[in-house]
């Protein structure tokens, strides 16, 4: 069974020798901000100069992808950024969308180009150099599979300190201590409806008011319109809300609310934002309704709202015991809760001094780097 904290940094063997330094690194982007989000913070972990390639998908890109294996038959090329020489010499990738694409890359290059991805593959395992993974995905120890506890994240203190100048003086006016509601959606089993939505702004609200303090609540991309008019409904006590939209990135207070909130609230279908706040080493509540919430099912209507396709997938790629659809965020959940860097909400935080931050980022990025040696006269 995974660990609660991966083990320590170990210094790597060293890799392949180049003829230039340092090496050439693509990153492929899609339409996943968190997706991307891991991939970003990983090239900026590395330290190394690199290109980002925007791709656009066909919708028939599952079955093209699941068929015929390395191509671009998945993609829009004309709507996506250019793939052509000179070829870099590492891939980092993340997403069924993607793999194709990298595998396509390494391909036209001969073989020479290393695949990096991020999270579980379609794929086999052996046709990447590298498998950033995390325990919602359940793979075996392999060499080339590195075990975190958490995706990778972006958040530096100096982006922090940045948007806590920019935020304080806003949000000034609601007393302490401030508690961060970040809100998800609907993801594979779980379902954000009305119901779930205005119970979470009751609880959010009891917490706050009974240490006098206040809420920071935010929606996001996969918060459902009708699950976040009833949150916000929900809300009583003092509170700044912020209703994501996708055109108002410069208004968005995310991270004011993750420099300057004391606690938070996180909805346990977001492993990013779950992430992104255990990142500050503050106590973090996950709110996940089948753990918080008995009996919250409700009549026929509510049942009716809660019937998701992606839920229904989900259900059948554990029943059939299919690799590539099956992901348990419980494990993630447990693991942070056996670690004491998370409760479920509801509960108590538990004493003692806060955890020192997760070093997931530093073991990716020696990783990559050991796939690489410089110029022997530049050793």
């Amino acid at each position: 069974m995974m660990v609660a904290e991966p083990p320590p940094l170990q210094s790597p063997m060293p890799g392949t020798e180049l003829d230039h330094w340092p090496p050439r690194i693509w990153l492929l982007l899609g339409y996943k901000a968190g997706d991307n989000a891991q991939i970003q913070a990983l090239a900026a972990a590395l330290g190394w100069p690199f290109d980002s390639k925007h791709i656009v998908y066909r919708r028939t890109e599952l079955l093209t992808n699941v068929l015929l294996g390395p191509t671009l038959a998945g993609i829009i090329e004309s709507r996506s950024s250019p793939l052509a020489p000179p070829w870099p010499d590492v891939v980092i990738s993340a997403g069924r969308r993607n793999e194709p694409v990298a595998r396509w890359i390494r391909r036209q290059a001969g073989g020479r180009v290393r695949l990096v991805h991020m999270g579980r593959p379609w794929a086999r395992l052996e046709q990447f150099d590298l498998i950033v993974t995390t325990p919602q995905y359940e793979l075996p120890e392999r060499p080339n599979v590195l075990h975190n506890l958490l995706p990778l994240q972006r958040i530096t203190a100096e982006r922090l300190a940045a948007a806590a100048s920019r935020w304080e003086s806003c949000l000034a006016h609601l007393p302490p201590p401030r508690i961060a509601l970040l809100v998800g959606g609907n993801s594979g089993p779980y379902t954000l409806d009305r119901a779930t939505a205005a119970y979470l702004g009751q609880t959010a609200s009891k917490l706050a008011e009974q240490g006098g303090g206040s809420l920071l609540v935010t929606t996001s991309a996969r918060t459902p319109r009708p699950a976040a008019a009833a949150l916000t409904a929900a809300v009583k006590a003092p509170a700044y809300c912020f209703q994501w939209t996708p055109h108002n990135d410069d208004d968005n207070p995310y991270l004011g609310y993750l420099a300057l909130a004391d606690a938070f609230i996180v909805t346990g279908d977001s492993i990013s934002m779950l992430t992104e706040a255990c990142s500050t080493c503050k106590p973090v509540y996950i709110f996940a309704p089948d753990e918080v919430v008995p009996g919250l099912e409700g009549g026929w209507r509510q049942r009716w709202e809660r019937l998701r396709f992606d839920a229904l997938l989900h259900r059948l790629g554990v029943c059939l015991g299919l690799r590539q659809l099956r992901r348990d965020i419980g494990q993630i959940h447990r693991l942070l809760i056996a670690s004491r860097r998370a409760v479920w909400l509801g509960q108590p935080f538990p004493p003692g001094p806060p955890l020192p931050p997760l070093e997931d980022l530093a073991r990716a990025a020696v990783r990559v780097q050991a796939l690489f040696a410089p110029p022997a006269g530049q050793k």
